[in-house]
């Protein structure tokens, strides 16, 4: 009969032909119509924290310290960081949720192959022998599957993002800590110097005490401030180490505190162009990955959307089948082949399906708000950086004119000292005060130093160019 066969032509057809076209996840001006919190914000102007340059944000800005030790030590810790090969790994799985989802868009074709013999007597079907090739195929007619396909791409774009935001951040955090590293140990010169005149100052304490002019409470003092700034420069080397253990960490070494530190701090690189804060939310990678989990959120509603509806699915097998008890039968017809389609329809499953939908779409909210969530704190970052920049900015000039009359101040006291017109404490104590101030513009200069790498990161910035991605990363 050729009924079989026009059946089979006739829903392949169907499956061709009524296939529904899936929709367009919502752009990203839709995303922050949808998110409520960002429809009354001005992202087109200027930051409001400090007056920028509204150019193209900067990208390569490790370059821009001059320092071609730390980007050595960047380049080691893309390679050797367990952090980023766990998110690369995340990648790879998303990928390879990707070819999955794309697998069941596909015909499924399988062997099945049976032998045997009889000794006669008994169950007969032992002495079949045969082989068997069926094909199955699903014609997604309402979407459903590619539906889970675009989300599963989403969720690997979001993926890309977050790994590309890991390396960025582990770029800025490297810079970070180096910059430490190098504050930590100069002050750490500081407080020794401060601890050699403090002992000098307890010296002088002691025989001023002997000779007569002295007493026993300004020996004390003396013997206090001395270990006061032996506390102090204990406490110094302490963080020095600390520093050093957590920068090897981040470069995949052995925390011993071994690395040797830069013994100054580079000069803070010049004004950097900020863009707006639209430009700022359209290249955050985190804002990315929030952006490409909206999208995964949606078509995952349209998957359990098209789930309500029937699925057909397609059937043909090819069969050669041997038995000589079989053969026996000269009216026996030996089945080459069939081809057939089944159709089913979810009537009742006590409100799954809907409730499906439901969770879907809850989801597909929570993903939006959650972009709108990470996008305050995004221009939250950037205007507490450059406020914090701004502020560190108006500071410096008042701490080097503190330096420059301290420094001032010790050689007016040292050449009173050789002329006979002071005795050496007052010397002493004049060092005390400039190193004092030299510890306030150290911390001031590595504050700024940070807060010039955070607000590349807040804004956008790749530290490098463009990062070769992990396997599977941008494959469609």
């Amino acid at each position: 009969m050729r009924f079989p066969g026009l059946l089979l032509a006739a829903a392949v057809g169907a499956g061709i032909l009524a296939g529904c076209a899936t929709h367009r996840p919502p752009t990203r001006t839709e995303i922050r119509r949808q998110s409520g919190t960002l429809t009354n914000l001005v992202l087109t102007d200027a930051w409001k924290a400090a007056v920028v340059s509204t150019n193209a944000i900067q990208d390569n800005w490790l370059a821009t310290f001059g320092d071609d030790q730390l980007a050595a030590l960047v380049a080691e810790a893309m390679t050797n960081s367990p952090d980023l090969r766990v998110a690369a790994t995340r990648v790879e799985q998303a990928w390879q949720c990707v070819r999955l989802a794309n697998a069941a868009l596909r015909p499924t074709v399988s062997l099945f192959g049976t032998g045997g013999f009889n000794m006669g007597g008994g169950d007969v079907s032992s002495a079949l022998q045969g082989v068997s090739l069926g094909a199955s195929w699903e014609p997604d007619l309402w979407g459903r599957m590619r539906y889970g396909r675009n989300a599963a791409q989403a969720t690997h774009a979001s993926m890309q993002a977050d790994y590309e935001f890991s390396r960025q951040s582990l770029a800025a955090t490297i810079a970070k800590s180096w910059f430490t590293a190098s504050e930590t140990w100069l002050q750490l010169q500081i407080a020794e110097d401060m601890v050699q005149a403090a002992q000098q100052l307890v010296t002088l304490a002691a025989t001023r005490h002997r000779v007569g002019p002295g007493s026993e409470q300004e020996a004390a003092l003396a013997r206090a401030t001395l270990a006061a700034n032996q506390d102090t420069a204990r406490q110094v080397r302490f963080a020095h180490e600390q520093t050093l253990r957590a920068l090897e960490l981040l470069l995949g070494r052995y925390p011993a505190a071994e690395l040797q530190a830069r013994r100054d701090l580079p000069s803070l690189p010049g004004p950097i162009p900020a863009g707006l804060p639209l430009e700022m939310l359209e290249r955050r990678p985190d804002l990315i990955a929030a952006e490409r989990r909206v999208a995964a959120a949606f078509h995952r509603v349209g998957e359990a959307k098209a789930a309500q509806l029937p699925r057909l699915v397609l059937n043909a097998n090819v069969a050669a089948i041997d038995s000589a008890i079989l053969q026996l039968k000269e009216d026996f017809e030996n089945p080459t082949g069939g081809a057939g389609a089944r159709l089913m329809a979810p009537l009742y499953q006590g409100g799954a399906l809907k409730m499906q939908v439901e969770i879907r779409t809850l989801e597909q909210r929570q993903a939006v708000a959650e972009y709108a969530r990470i996008a305050l704190r995004a221009l939250g970052d950037v205007e507490n950086t450059l406020a914090a920049a701004r502020t560190l900015g108006e500071r410096r000039p008042f701490l080097d004119q503190a330096l420059a009359e301290n420094q001032r101040a010790l050689d007016l006291a040292q050449t009173r000292h050789r002329v006979g017109q002071a005795d050496s404490r007052s010397v002493q104590q004049q060092q005390l005060s400039l190193d004092a101030a030299r510890l306030a513009l150290l911390r001031v200069q590595s504050e700024q130093l940070a807060q010039r790498v955070d607000l590349h990161l807040s804004l956008g910035g790749s530290f490098a160019a463009p990062a070769t991605p992990p396997p599977g990363a941008g494959m469609k």
